[in-house]
C-alpha cells in the first residue's frame, strides 16, 4: 500500500453533500477532501464515479448460509468465513458485525452447536489477517431459550463482541403478533407437521414466560457494565419502547409498528430497519414498512440482515424515492449512523482524519455497482 494515494474526478459523497472532487489518503487515513480535479500525475482518475464511505453492517446472519449451504451439510468453518467475507466486501461493507444467535427456537436446529465454531473461525480469520472487511461480533440473545444466559456469559468475554441484542420470538407478540403469520413462517421454515407445530407453539410460550424477563434484565445489566451497545428487537408497543429505553438500550432493531418506532426515536434509540424491507417494498412478516418510517423521519439505520447487497441498493432507493432523503442522508443510514450507534468514531464518513474506508461505485439503472473497495487505505476489492 503506498503511503499516499490521491483519488480524483469522483462524485464524493460526504455526510452532507455531493461534489466532484478529490480525496487524498495518507497512511490509511483520509488526509484531505476537496472540490475539483487534481492534476497531479500520480492521482487516480475515478472517471466521475461515486466515492462513498465504507458501509457498516450491524446485523447479518449471512455467515450461517455458508456454514450450512444445504440441509445436513457442515462446511469447513475457515472456508465459510472467507466466502462470507468475500460477499460482504463485494457489497461495499468494510465493517461487519456478524450476528451469532444464542438460543435456537428451531427444534431441529444446529445454531447452538455451531456457536463456538463460528466464533472461533471469525476470530482466527481476523487474527491471521485473512478477512478483507473488519469483523466484529453481535450476540443475538433469544430470551425464550433456557441456555441463553449461560451461553451469553461465556461468549461475551470475546474481545470481538461489541454489540448485543435481546429478542423474544415467541408467538402472539412483537414480530409475530399475528398468529397466522407465526404459523406460516415457522411451520414452513422448519417443515413441522400440524401436531409438531402445536407442541412448538406451546413450548415457546411457556419458555418465554419462564425466562424472558429475567434474562432481558440480566443481559442489559452486563452490557452496561461492559459498555457494549445493546439493542431491543421487534418492539411493538409504546410500553416496549419505554422498557428498552429504561434498560439503557441505544438501538431499536426492527420495531414492528409506527408507534414503537416513533417513541423509540423520540427516546433517543436509533431505529434500525431491514434494507430488504426497503428493496422488497415491505416486511415479510406483515409488519410496518421501513419506507413508511423513512417518510415519518424516524428511520436512522439500515441493516442488510440476510442479503448483503441490499444495503447499498436500499440507500439508493431511499434517496430516489423518499422525500427528505437526499443521497448524503440516505448514505448516513448505512455508514455514519451505525458507526456512531456502536461507538465507532473513527469511520463512517468521508472526512479528514477518519479511516480511509471507501467504496467506488458506478451508477447503473438506478443502482450502485461496486467496483473498488478500500479498507484503511488498502484496496481489498
Amino acid at each position: 500500500m503506498p503511503a499516499e494515494q490521491i483519488l480524483t474526478n469522483a462524485r464524493v459523497v460526504t455526510a452532507d453533500e455531493v461534489f466532484l472532487g478529490t480525496v487524498a489518503v495518507r497512511n490509511g487515513l483520509i488526509h484531505d477532501v476537496s472540490e475539483g480535479v487534481s492534476q497531479l500525475p500520480q492521482a487516480q482518475d475515478l472517471e466521475g464515479d461515486y466515492l462513498l464511505p465504507g458501509l457498516i453492517e450491524l446485523h447479518t446472519d449471512n455467515l450461517e448460509k455458508y456454514m450450512n449451504p444445504r440441509p445436513g451439510v457442515d462446511w469447513p468453518p475457515a472456508s465459510a468465513v472467507l466466502a462470507h467475507d468475500a460477499q460482504i466486501v463485494a457489497a461495499g461493507i468494510t465493517t461487519v458485525f456478524d450476528a451469532l444467535a444464542i438460543g435456537d427456537v428451531n427444534p431441529k436446529g444446529e445454531r447452538m452447536r455451531q456457536l463456538p465454531i463460528m466464533q472461533s473461525a471469525i476470530a482466527e480469520a481476523e487474527q491471521r489477517g485473512h478477512t478483507r472487511a473488519e469483523h466484529r461480533l453481535h450476540l443475538r440473545c433469544e430470551l425464550s431459550h433456557e441456555q441463553t444466559l449461560e451461553v451469553f456469559n461465556e461468549l461475551v468475554e470475546s474481545p470481538l463482541v461489541q454489540m448485543v441484542s435481546v429478542m423474544d420470538h415467541s408467538p402472539g407478540q412483537r414480530q409475530f403478533a399475528k398468529m397466522e403469520k407465526y404459523r406460516e413462517y415457522y411451520q414452513g421454515k422448519y417443515h413441522l407437521s400440524d401436531a409438531e407445530m402445536e407442541v412448538f407453539i406451546e413450548t415457546q410460550i411457556a419458555n418465554s414466560r419462564r425466562y424472558s424477563d429475567d434474562y432481558r434484565r440480566a443481559i442489559a445489566v452486563e452490557c452496561r457494565q461492559r459498555s457494549l451497545a445493546i439493542a431491543s428487537h421487534d418492539d411493538a408497543t409504546v410500553e416496549h419502547a419505554q422498557e428498552s429505553a429504561d434498560y439503557g438500550m441505544s438501538i431499536a432493531e426492527f420495531p414492528t409498528t409506527v408507534e414503537a418506532a416513533t417513541v423509540s426515536h423520540q427516546l433517543g434509540l436509533k431505529v434500525l430497519m431491514g434494507a430488504p424491507n426497503i428493496v422488497r417494498g415491505g416486511s415479510h412478516s406483515g409488519n410496518v414498512a421501513a419506507a413508511d418510517l423513512a417518510d415519518r423521519g424516524v428511520l436512522d439505520i439500515l441493516s442488510s440482515d440476510y442479503y448483503p447487497s441490499s444495503l447499498l441498493q436500499a440507500a439508493r432507493l431511499l434517496a430516489d424515492n423518499n422525500e427528505g432523503y437526499d443521497l448524503p442522508r440516505a448514505m448516513r443510514t448505512i455508514s455514519l449512523a451505525p458507526a456512531r450507534a456502536v461507538g465507532l468514531n473513527d469511520r463512517g464518513e468521508i472526512r479528514n482524519g477518519l479511516r480511509a474506508d471507501l467504496v467506488r461505485a458506478k451508477s447503473h439503472d438506478k443502482q450502485f455497482v461496486v467496483h473498488h473497495v478500500w479498507r484503511s487505505g488498502r484496496r481489498v476489492f
